[in-house]
């Protein structure tokens, strides 16, 4: 459970971090909550003993610095702008595709409803038909 805490803390003092300065507040409520979701510790939310102190990362990257997926990997600036263009590409492509899609089965769910159509106009044009042949017969009948 501590190796948890120790990946886990950190987090929480980022969250906390970020939340003052986007300007929505501290977050202590939140933040709190999570501390004591995480160890367990009722205490820790009423702040009657202190369980766990929030502190701010120490260490922090320099600017134009940024953490890859794997640490001890950093990528350049024209690498970074390389995969995020590779990625577009590939959202643009899969965007294609599905929109493709998503036309064929429009053109097909329109080919029904035009044979649904179709089939109900002559039904209905046969149960037309057989109401004026009864309507015929009974008025017959009737004379």
């Amino acid at each position: 459970m501590s190796v948890l805490l120790l990946v886990i803390l950190p987090m929480l003092a980022s969250l906390e971090q970020f939340m003052l300065s986007s300007g929505r507040g501290t977050g202590e409520s939140c933040v709190q909550e999570l501390i004591m979701a995480v160890t367990g510790d009722e205490t820790a939310a009423t702040g009657d003993m202190p369980a766990y102190q929030i502190r701010t990362p120490s260490t922090t990257l320099p600017q134009g610095v940024v953490m890859a997926a794997s640490p001890g990997t950093l990528h350049s600036p024209q690498q970074l702008a390389e995969e995020a263009t590779r990625k577009r590409e590939l959202r643009l492509m899969k965007n294609r595709e599905a929109a493709k899609e998503c036309r064929r089965r429009k053109k097909e769910y329109i080919k029904c409803l035009e044979s649904r159509v179709a089939v109900l106009e002559v039904q209905n044009k046969k149960l037309i038909e057989e109401l004026e042949t009864l309507k015929d017969i009974c008025s017959s009948k009737t004379d």
